[in-house]
């Protein structure tokens, strides 16, 4: 069976070995490591994919984000809604700026940030929210767009565990996560649905003037050679990334799908188990699981985690602590109403391995030994 791992980028890399290795190759080869032709056509492609109208590629998301803010011109000590339960980045670039992250509580079941929530957070100060499609599956952006169109407020998807995924509007037409809100940002942190093999991101919108000034402030603010319109910052996606991303862009579907299949595996034989919520799936948004999230009730997530470790299966925790109670955004942020969903979110989601490369071996045995310490 081999070892189980939480991600087996090896394997899926054996898989598309000979693609990968000729597209480095001919960059090599090539020498245009910075801004090469196999930037540009990455760019296209995901364009075409996401069906937005400018795709800019940078350095890894967390500069996606903080290329978004600094292009919706946000002034110190605005604020921005965000979830309490999410990765730090999200509500780390808003500290950089000199902006205020304001945290509010997430769906118990989808983990995602709700516009009823985002409604009693807004203020005079309010200019933005980040909806972050956590694990995979889109948060219900139909009512946060009607939100934010009714108070002038920007919209930053934060799509780093969901690129790919599809969102079902009201009318019944079909976008991808990213393209709803004014901006979408991704990274492609290897371990990611759409990982390059070191750092690297994206920020994309519909939007024509917000695109060409986030493409100038992802190089320096830059016009053209030596003029600079705008403080910028200096990130980048290097021409080897876009190359290996270019060939996995093409394998996205392929993999999403295995996911799933992987998820469903898992649904069928650990739903109905005493004291273990399995993710919840939306009829409005595909999931792509990034993760897939138990919740684990009566207080034994850790002893669950312990028990599989014990057996050499691997368990994350995404998040232990949410951004509410980081000592670094105490200070700086503020809390809008109760956070209890998030503090229970805390206390028991627990992820399981889940990857393109996953065996039915691999998950009975999973399987079997929750069914264990179950019972």
């Amino acid at each position: 069976m081999g070892n189980i791992q939480m991600v087996d980028l090896k394997g899926q890399y054996l898989k598309i070995k000979s693609e990968i290795d000729e597209a480095i190759a001919a960059c090599i080869n090539a020498t245009s490591f910075i801004n090469g032709p196999e930037v540009k056509r990455f760019s296209e492609a995901l364009q075409h994919y996401l069906g937005v109208e400018k795709v800019i590629p940078c350095a890894n998301g967390t500069d996606a984000l903080q290329i978004a803010m600094m292009a919706l011109d946000l002034k110190p000590g605005d604020e921005v809604i965000v979830p309490a339960f999410t990765y730090v980045a999200t509500a780390e670039v808003i500290g950089l700026l000199g902006l205020v992250p304001v945290m509010v509580d997430v769906d118990p079941e989808t983990f995602n940030i709700t516009a009823d929530r985002i409604e009693q957070a807004i203020t005079s100060r309010t200019k933005a929210i980040v909806p972050v499609h956590l694990f995979g599956q889109c948060a219900d952006m139909e009512p946060i767009m009607k939100l934010a169109e009714k108070h002038g407020l920007h919209v930053i998807e934060d799509t780093a565990q969901a690129i790919g995924a599809r969102y079902t509007a009201g009318d019944g037409s079909k976008v991808m996560a990213g393209a709803i809100g004014h901006i979408g940002c991704t990274s492609f942190f290897p371990s990611k649905n759409l990982g390059c093999y070191g750092d690297g991101g994206a920020v994309y919108t519909n939007n024509k003037e917000l695109g060409e000034r986030m493409q100038m402030i992802a190089n320096h603010g830059q016009v053209k050679k030596y003029v600079h319109k705008y403080i910028g910052i200096n990130s980048r996606l290097d021409s080897l990334q876009a190359a290996i991303l270019n060939i996995k862009l093409a394998h996205l579907d392929e993999y999403a799908a295995a996911r799933e299949w992987a998820a469903t595996y898992y649904d069928k034989q650990l739903g109905d188990l005493p004291g273990i919520t399995v993710p919840l799936r939306v009829t409005n948004s595909t999931h792509v699981f990034h993760q897939y999230t138990l919740r684990i009730g009566e207080g034994k997530r850790d002893q669950l985690k312990a028990f599989l470790e014990e057996k050499g299966i691997p368990a994350m925790i995404y998040y232990p602590v949410p951004l509410n109670e980081q000592e670094a955004y105490k200070s700086i942020g503020k809390v809008s109403g109760n956070l209890g969903n998030t503090a229970a979110l805390c206390r028991e989601v627990l992820s399981l391995p889940i990857h393109t490369e996953m065996t039915e071996e691999q998950l009975d045995f999973i399987i079997d030994n929750i069914k264990e310490f179950i019972n």
